[in-house]
């Protein structure tokens, strides 16, 4: 007996510090992740300039330039077009999992693939997101550079000798580390992972994703700027005449979440329908984003400036709606044909836009009340994600970190948890779902302790 339980515990000994060697190397390959996405971040965003610079300026360069559709005219419409077919082919006859926004196709691979992605989309995903943004699409950086981090820690989870769930925890190190080295959210970029990717929440999982985050931030802050994403004045402290102001505006920017995810899909449907392959799809949305750039230009490109604009109130009430519902306009339809870009920066952008005209409005009609229209416009582009993407407190901390302005934490708290209660009450799945759970895949959304301390999940049907 003294021998059997001997060897019982010397079993245990061995797994225990088997299981401890694994973590360890989980860590520091998450420490490697992190540093090397930052020049694959400034990779991405080089070639979105030089992609901008060429189709739209005819020259070499890496410097970031805003599309200029009326320095070619008319013509400018075949530039989006010519966008859009090259990623087209690039997805028809490179890989596939370059079609969409990054984040729902990394979900999936998790969810039905054992976390494995293929290796070429570390290089493929953001070329084909440069040509598209660089072509005039309206999308941001963040959703490509989270699909291209992803694939580079699950791919080298498959070179290495980890687990399904060692593979996870990588591939989530490397897109929270894309998104760390692009807007310097490392927080924000670990909450993301951790709500859209890992699905849990244990030291295990999130400890190697944070360390990725914090090298990615690190290296960033020192090779790039210390700086905030977005430059905003600081804000007065919330009063109680304010409070329930910020928090009606919640609900009504879930409403428009709702709104949102819903149009996308509708307008999926519709290419869905068309009786031509996908491969040309992209031309198609193309098209359409050529057409509406034509009419107002700064709907094309990124647009980070327009996030800017709205959240230092340097729109008028009516430019701002314009930009917003043509910017709206063309990433729906662009999306919707099956190109490569992110939902990140238009739904900032839509959310900061709305929430500045919004309290625009309130701030004129209801001068008693003191309306800070900016810090409306930061709760809008919160709530807004928040909403959309169901990542609460990744949407709450990202806003912090990207403005650097801590009081805004009360408003943005309540208006956020209202906007993400509004679109859950309203709709089931999220425009980070919703695409796979129309294939039938069965995506965890709630999360609660075991008695062994382990965490688990809920699975929606």
């Amino acid at each position: 007996m003294q021998k059997i339980e001997s060897s019982l515990s010397g079993d245990h000994d061995d797994r225990v510090r088997l299981r401890r060697a694994h973590q360890v190397r989980l860590c520091i390959l998450s420490l490697a992740i992190g540093a090397i996405s930052y020049p694959i971040a400034v990779f991405l965003l080089s070639s979105i300039g030089f992609f901008t610079q060429l189709f739209y300026f005819q020259r070499f360069s890496l410097e970031p330039v805003q599309p200029d559709p009326h320095h070619l005219g008319i013509f400018s419409i075949l530039v989006p077009m010519l966008g859009g077919l090259i990623v087209g082919f690039m997805a028809k006859y490179g890989s596939a999992g370059i079609r969409g926004h990054g984040i729902p196709e990394a979900m999936e691979k998790i969810l039905l693939n054992e976390s494995r992605i293929p290796m070429r989309l570390i290089f493929l995903k953001p070329i084909s997101s440069a040509i598209a943004i660089g072509s005039g699409g309206p999308f941001g950086a963040e959703g490509p550079i989270i699909a291209t981090g992803g694939a580079l820690g699950s791919s080298l989870g498959q070179i290495f000798p980890f687990s399904e769930f060692e593979r996870k925890i990588l591939l989530a190190c490397g897109a929270a580390g894309g998104m760390t080295a692009i807007f310097g959210t490392p927080l924000a970029a670990v909450l993301l992972a951790i709500e859209l990717l890992l699905f849990e929440f244990r030291a295990q999982s999130f400890i190697p994703v944070a360390l990725s985050a914090v090298v990615a931030a690190v290296i960033r802050s020192t090779l790039w700027t210390k700086a905030p994403f977005f430059d905003l004045s600081a804000f007065t402290v919330v009063t109680p005449s304010q409070l329930p102001v910020y928090l009606a505006s919640g609900a009504i920017f879930g409403l428009l979440s709702v709104f949102i995810t819903k149009s996308v899909y509708f307008i999926e449907d519709l290419f869905e329908r068309l009786p031509v392959h996908w491969m040309w799809w992209p031309v198609l949305g193309g098209m359409g984003v050529g057409i509406i750039g034509l009419i107002e230009p700064r709907s094309l490109g990124v647009g980070y400036s327009n996030i800017a604009d709205g959240l230092n109130a340097n729109l008028t009430v009516a430019a701002a709606l314009l930009l917003c519902l043509w910017k709206f306009c063309s990433w729906s339809v662009a999306l919707s044909s099956g190109t490569s870009g992110g939902t990140l920066a238009p739904l900032l952008t839509i959310g900061s836009l709305v929430g500045f005209a919004f309290g625009a409005v309130l701030k004129a009609a209801f001068p008693a009340l003191s309306i800070d229209v900016h810090v409306m416009a930061l709760i809008g582009m919160a709530a807004v994600f928040a909403g959309c993407s169901r990542a609460l407190f990744a949407s709450i901390v990202f806003a912090l970190e990207t403005t650097q302005q801590p009081l805004g934490i009360i408003p943005l708290l309540g208006a956020c948890s209202l906007s993400y209660f509004v679109s859950h009450w309203l709709m089931e799945t999220s425009i980070m779902t919703e695409k796979i759970v129309r294939r039938g895949v069965r995506v965890p959304t709630d999360y609660f302790p075991l008695k062994s301390g382990a965490a688990m999940c809920t699975m929606r049907e």
